[in-house]
């Protein structure tokens, strides 16, 4: 098992970006780490890591080797699990990954009520719009927002995502209320720019009982949901997002609903995970949180 720690130096260091860090994380002294991924490099024959005196950086070649421990190291930390069995409580580290507001507002409440119940089980969650490769980077589960393309992943759908035509009182009261569709080239629109892609969110209906997709001039991008509903309430255009985001400000008038009636269908969400890999009870403990969710549906 020599060579498996000479690893776990490699993978704790590069994650931590020093060896005083990895060292606290193995319970060992840094000259042990340090040394053990000297003799790593030595026996692979390539550089792992740029070194200074304040902390040490992945060359590509390590770049490259530490996708593949984060991969085997997931999958030793499964095998430990299962054989423990499967009865075995959530223990080790939970690898998330989630979109920002979404993940903020329904999952983390999830995911803290979990780690109350089990302190042997700890969190790394990643906030993030853009989606990452899963089994690349080590992750044992996802939430993904729309229809998925990537078949390689198990899902389980969790919720759904309503989608609302928003606008300040403010900015109705000096350019009118839109009453169907054609009449929103009269008006300025906010649009989001999906990280996945580059590209505008374009807004979609459902007008009698068709859908319909429409790609607004934009007056103002975003990148940012958040950043979107406090454009919106500045005034500065109508914009479509997701219902969830401006609850509380519909809610309280802060925002207006704009053609309710050609709301479109609502989008799914998912709780994803890599096929073909054993299921921890830490994993398995996290859908089942994730499951709660459905009430909202």
């Amino acid at each position: 098992m020599q060579g498996l720690q000479q690893f776990l130096a490699f993978a704790e260091t590069a994650k931590h970006g020093s060896f005083a860090a990895a060292a606290r994380e193995l319970g060992g002294a840094p000259s042990t780490a340090a040394k053990a991924v000297a003799r790593l490099e030595v026996s692979l024959g390539v550089k792992l890591f740029h070194r200074t005196t304040r902390q040490v950086s992945l060359t590509p070649d390590g770049e490259r080797l530490f996708e593949r421990c984060q991969r085997v190291l997931a999958e030793v930390e499964d095998l430990q699990a299962e054989a423990a069995g499967t009865r075995a409580l959530p223990a080790g580290t939970l690898r998330v990954d989630l979109p920002i507001v979404y993940g903020k507002r329904f999952v983390l409440p999830l995911l803290a009520e979990l780690v109350r119940k089990h302190p042997a089980l700890q969190l790394d969650v990643r906030l993030q719009d853009a989606y990452v490769d899963l089994v690349r980077d080590g992750i044992d589960l996802a939430v993904r927002l729309g229809p998925l393309k990537d078949s390689s992943l198990v899902a389980r759908r969790i919720d759904r995502q309503g989608m609302v035509l928003c606008a300040s009182p403010k900015y109705l009261a000096r350019h009118g209320n839109p009453r169907r569709l054609e009449d929103l080239d009269a008006h300025a629109a906010i649009v989001f720019r999906m990280p996945t892609s580059g590209r505008n969110r374009p807004w979609t209906f459902r007008q009698r009982g068709v859908a319909v997709e429409l790609n607004p001039k934009s007056r103002v991008c975003l990148s940012d949901g958040e950043g979107i509903v406090e454009a919106i309430k500045l005034g500065l255009g109508l914009c479509q997002i997701p219902d969830y985001f401006v609850a509380d400000e519909l809610a309280k008038g802060q925002l207006v609903e704009v053609l309710p009636s050609c709301r479109p269908e609502p989008l799914p969400i998912f709780v994803v995970y890599p096929s073909g890999r054993l299921l921890p009870a830490r994993v398995r403990a996290a859908i089942d949180a994730l499951e709660s969710l459905r009430r909202r549906a």
